[in-house]
């Protein structure tokens, strides 16, 4: 029976990237269980933050943590009071100087991992799971995003027997590797058991060599500009036409014209 493949571990190095970024020989497994700590941690102290996903990198004596989240302001607390309690928390645990930046994801209905914590929340709160599920996929499609699909597992409803059920809605091509597919899942507590949440968003193809025009210009450089174009401009500014219209010959439909 085949088994289906992470989405997001099978892009890794093609569209994705790594969320711990470091090198270690020796002391490799003493550093991946200090980044569960870390991670662990920072998930329960910012439980009702909207935090997406946690980047580690490492040098030396330093841990640089990259959160990413919806609500910065309850990540940052008032001139910082609240960042500062985590660093200072996560110093002790690890000994080592730690510096924590926050990102903002400006569309979270984009974004797999917080629409899965939703979907969870809304489970908890007694909410119906196709209701919930249904209304999920419909803002991530308002938001843009091409294809989206869910899915639930557990004693839905109460129900004795366990069952999965989801939905989808658009185009999500699993095993197309250039397809940019966000995957999460998360977990819901209820009275009857827990209930297992999973998400998969399309945003869309990315293809090697291209960037948008709101990445062009972030790096500075013109979205339209081309050399061939240039040069073709600079010959015509030479000859005097500029950006003159073409001159066209009089067409004349008549015999006597001929």
């Amino acid at each position: 029976m085949g088994q289906k493949v992470s989405p997001v571990g099978l892009r890794i190095g093609i569209n994705r990237d790594w969320e711990s970024r470091w090198y270690a020989e020796k002391d490799y497994a003493d550093l991946l269980h200090e980044d569960i700590k870390i991670r662990k941690y920072l998930q329960n102290y910012y439980k009702n933050a909207s935090v997406s996903r946690i980047e580690i990198e490492r040098s030396k004596n330093r841990i640089k943590i990259t959160i990413y989240t919806a609500k910065p302001g309850m990540v940052i607390g008032r001139e910082g009071s609240v960042k500062d309690v985590a660093v200072k928390e996560l110093q002790k645990v690890t000994e080592k100087t730690i510096f924590i930046s926050i990102i903002e994801i400006k569309r979270p209905e984009l974004d797999a991992q917080l629409v899965a914590q939703s979907i969870a929340d809304q489970l908890e709160n007694r909410a119906s799971f196709r209701r919930a599920q249904k209304s999920a996929i419909s803002r991530v499609l308002r938001s843009g995003a091409k294809g989206c699909k869910t899915l639930v597992s557990g004693r839905l409803g109460g129900a004795e027997m366990a069952r999965s059920e989801g939905y989808s809605e658009g185009n999500v091509p699993l095993h197309t590797l250039r397809a940019d597919i966000d995957y999460a899942w998360a977990e819901a507590s209820t009275t009857y058991g827990k209930l297992g949440v999973k998400v998969w968003i399309y945003k869309g193809e990315i293809l090697p060599g291209k960037t948008s025009d709101a990445e062009a210009r972030n790096q500075g450089r013109n979205p339209k500009y081309n050399k061939r174009n240039a040069r073709n401009k600079d010959q015509r500014d030479r000859n005097g036409r500029g950006n003159q219209p073409r001159s066209r010959k009089p067409y004349n439909n008549s015999k006597e014209g001929k």
